[in-house]
C-alpha cells in the first residue's frame, strides 16, 4: 500500500504540478482543465485512463464538453500518496499535448 504524504511532502509535491490544489474537506488534490473543445477533452481522458490502468490508480473526475474536473486521492491510504503526484504530473504533460 503507498504511504500518505506528510503535510509538509504534500507542500513541496504542489509546487513542483501546475494548478493543482488540495481539496476542500478531504485529503485530496484537485484541478480543472479547460480544452478547445470535447475532442480534445475527450483525447486527454484516453490517454489519462490509459496511464491510470497501468498504474492501477485511477482518478475521480468530471466532464462537461470542453473542460475536465479531476480529484486524486489513493483511497487504500486515505489520502494523498505519491500515486496521486505521479498521476497528477502525466495529467499536466498529458494536457499539454
Amino acid at each position: 500500500m503507498a504511504t500518505l504524504l506528510t503535510p509538509e511532502d504534500l507542500d513541496t509535491a504542489l509546487g513542483t504540478l501546475i494548478g493543482w490544489a488540495r481539496a476542500d474537506k478531504r485529503d485530496a488534490i484537485c484541478k480543472t482543465f479547460k480544452f478547445a473543445d470535447f475532442n480534445q477533452a475527450f483525447g486527454f481522458m484516453t490517454l489519462v485512463a490509459a496511464k491510470a490502468e497501468a498504474m492501477n490508480h485511477h482518478p475521480e473526475w468530471f466532464n462537461v464538453y470542453a473542460r475536465v474536473d479531476v480529484t486524486l486521492a489513493t483511497h487504500d491510504a486515505g489520502g494523498v500518496t505519491e500515486l496521486d503526484i505521479e498521476l497528477a504530473g502525466f495529467m499536466d504533460e498529458a494536457s499539454a499535448v
